[in-house]
């Protein structure tokens, strides 16, 4: 389903916004990957990796490995999405690196239904 100009002028505004806000007021230096993913991931996957939108997904707990190389290919556009395309278009093999890294420490919990 192709999307409107409006929710795509929207979804441009969240990836400018994301790409030009500064690191939160007063935090402190950290690791390059948290940095990264507060600069440019929270705004859809949250600030701990877990997204609250239903269509976006979880990063926090994801194999390193696997978020490496889905940031990869949606930079170079061999994997398809409107906006990671755009927002993993001007990351750095250190950054993909960086923010792999920061999403896979992430520790999260899974439970069974009883």
């Amino acid at each position: 389903m192709p999307h409107t100009p409006h929710v795509v002028t929207r979804h441009l505004f969240v990836i400018a916004a994301a790409l030009w806000l500064p690191a939160a007021a007063g935090a402190a230096p950290d690791d390059p990957g948290r940095l990264k993913a507060r600069q440019v991931c929270s705004v859809c996957h949250g600030l701990a990796g877990i997204a609250s939108a239903p269509n976006t997904p979880h990063l926090a707990g994801q194999p390193e490995s696997y978020l490496a190389a889905q940031l990869r290919a949606f930079r170079s556009a061999t994997r398809r999405h409107e906006v990671m395309n755009v927002i993993a278009r001007p990351l750095s093999d250190e950054e993909i690196a960086a923010l792999a890294r920061w999403f896979a420490s992430i520790r999260i919990e899974a439970q069974a239904p009883q």
